[in-house]
């Protein structure tokens, strides 16, 4: 497993596109924060805002850059063939997705805590200025509170999630764009079919069982009654998803030849 390790970690840091898209799943998520941060105004009284949500709300796009990143690793190999001397130097197949899922993995993590960090910065600059201050009835947004703590690590861990079913979905697909656009759909489609559904119990169902619904109720820190699932049941859910499309890929790369 060691040596499973070793080779994937070189072949990852020695690729240029790596290095690009963690720099874009910090940048691209601060970005978005920021964007919605200065967009969210409370002029007088009290605001219905969750400001740990808001801020946090560039993980909706960073995890994009997440789901290609974790795709082309093995993906990639696929279409240049390159998987077949894998696996000719290293037979244990599973042990070669466990090596590429810990590296990518912890690759996620370390972007993922630098962009949350950022988007937490981000908030604690730009919120007070638009009135989210203690004079109307806003504490001051920071990772020492619980609850903002959680949505904080929540996002990291969700991120670390999606590189894990983007992987999985890659490894069941050997195509760069059917797993890539397989995982996207699931992540931003199945919410605008929930909300087109409106109040139904069906739209809820969808939010409870979605990766991104689910997975990102995480991050709400305020009305927690009215989510459509528990904050860390969702996670719970989207862990769920990931597992069944590692444990599927496992299978396959098992079942069928390189």
């Amino acid at each position: 497993m060691r040596e499973a390790l070793s080779a994937e970690w070189v072949k990852l840091r020695t690729v240029a596109g790596t290095k690009w898209l963690l720099a874009a799943v910090v940048v691209a998520t601060a970005a978005l924060s920021a964007i919605a941060d200065a967009a969210t105004r409370c002029p007088a009284g009290r605001c219905q805002v969750d400001l740990a949500k808001t801020s946090l709300t560039g993980i909706y796009l960073g995890q994009a850059m997440v789901v290609i990143l974790a795709a082309t690793v093995i993906s990639g190999e696929y279409g240049t063939g390159m998987i077949r001397v894998t696996f000719t130097a290293m037979p244990r197949r599973t042990a070669v997705l466990a090596a590429k899922a810990a590296v990518i993995v912890g690759l996620v993590l370390a972007a993922g805590t630098i962009a949350v960090a950022g988007c937490a910065l981000v908030g604690q600059l730009i919120l007070p200025g638009h009135g989210f201050t203690t004079a109307h009835g806003y504490e001051a947004l920071s990772l020492g509170d619980g609850p903002v703590l959680r949505a904080a690590a929540g996002s990291v861990l969700y991120l670390a999630l999606i590189a894990l079913l983007s992987l999985g979905a890659a490894a069941v697909a050997r195509d760069t764009a059917v797993a890539i656009g397989t995982v996207l759909g699931l992540l931003y489609v199945v919410p605008v079919v929930a909300a087109l559904l409106g109040n139904s119990s069906t739209a809820r169902h969808l939010q409870q069982i979605a990766p991104m619904t689910a997975g990102l109720a995480i991050q709400a820190t305020t009305g927690l009654r009215a989510l459509p699932i528990a904050p860390w049941a969702g996670l719970g859910v989207l862990a769920a998803w990931a597992a069944v499309a590692l444990l599927a890929g496992g299978v396959l790369l098992r079942l069928r030849d390189a």
